[in-house]
């Protein structure tokens, strides 16, 4: 039985597996297509000043005190609408997996997974307290019923500032590995470091970033040669920066794509003039999912293979 998988401004992809089934005397393939997506929830804080981290300045703190639940639950609401709607145009239903950014804590992936628009999904969390000077971590929410958990880990980014030396704190990468469906992959979740100071002056940072995450694949190389990975997040960078088509050495053509590689496909959707976000007039998609060599594969045996990426803009 194949497998589909799907991917999201909300980017997201979606995958497929396939079954043969007897119709008219024919062996004809049915398939079941799961979305995965990534969701930057854009600074999640809770209302509660928490003194161990910098959320003095995040929009929660800045407004009265009287507002703050109000507009905690209203935040809560729009994105758990958004959520269940990407990629439910392929798959007929929620996310199997949903990578975030800029969530506070695990009380706000709590609260997001168990509002009524989403807690009928039943979604999981992985999360990890990351040292980002600001307080936001990354994030996994996944479907109990379709997706379990192996293992997990957080991955430290040890940078520091060229001129003084001093060490820059900034999020982890999250790293899951389980299986969808009886299929075994892994996740990578991602928040780089921002273009703070200008791309030139932060480029290294990101560059930084994207040598860790080339890392952690290859160790998931090394266990096992064909693994199925996905890396995805909210990268700061185009899909044609130096950090993703050089340190990562995404590809934009499946064919080009060997094992042990990455496929991009937000690298022609950059081209032909889609964006996740614009500034100053200009469109970038700094959130991406990427995916190895063998989630292209279509071979005649059980497993998900890549069917369809796209940017989700809710109406």
């Amino acid at each position: 039985m194949y497998k589909y998988l799907i991917t999201s401004a909300f980017v997201f992809f979606a995958f497929a597996k396939a079954s043969h089934a007897q119709q008219d005397n024919n062996n004809a393939k049915q398939y079941k297509i799961q979305t995965v997506a990534f969701y930057n929830l854009e600074n999640l804080f809770d209302t509660e000043d928490d003194p161990t981290i910098n959320d003095e300045a995040s929009p929660m703190m800045e407004m009265a005190e009287g507002l703050r639940e109000d507009v905690y639950q209203k935040k809560l609401t729009n994105m758990a609408r958004v959520l269940r709607k990407i990629g439910a145009d392929k798959s007929g239903t929620a996310p199997a997996l949903i990578g975030v950014c800029e969530v506070e804590n695990r009380k706000v992936l709590e609260d997001l997974a168990s509002h009524e628009l989403l807690r009928d999904y039943d979604y999981g969390i992985e999360h990890y307290d990351s040292p980002d000077r600001r307080g936001i971590d990354v994030a996994l929410l996944y479907k109990k019923s379709e997706f379990k958990v192996i293992n997990s880990q957080s991955r430290r980014l040890d940078i520091s500032d060229p001129g003084s030396g001093r060490r820059i704190f900034t999020r982890d990468q999250l790293v899951v590995t389980g299986e969808l469906n009886g299929d075994p992959m892994s996740l990578i979740v991602n928040h780089w470091p921002s273009r703070s100071g200008g791309e030139m002056r932060s480029r290294a940072k990101r560059v930084a970033a994207a040598a860790l995450n080339q890392q952690i694949i290859d160790s998931l190389h090394v266990t096992n040669a064909m693994a199925k990975i996905m890396t995805m997040g909210d990268l700061n960078d185009d899909p044609t920066n130096e950090s993703v088509l050089k340190t990562l050495n995404a590809q934009q053509d499946q064919e080009d794509v060997k094992p042990q590689m990455i496929y991009n496909p937000y690298i022609q959707m950059l081209k032909d003039g889609f964006n996740t976000l614009s500034y100053r007039d200009a469109g970038n998609i700094f959130d991406q999912i990427m995916l190895t060599y063998p989630l292209l594969k279509k071979a005649d045996k059980e497993g998900y293979f890549y069917y369809h990426a796209g940017i989700y803009k809710s109406q």
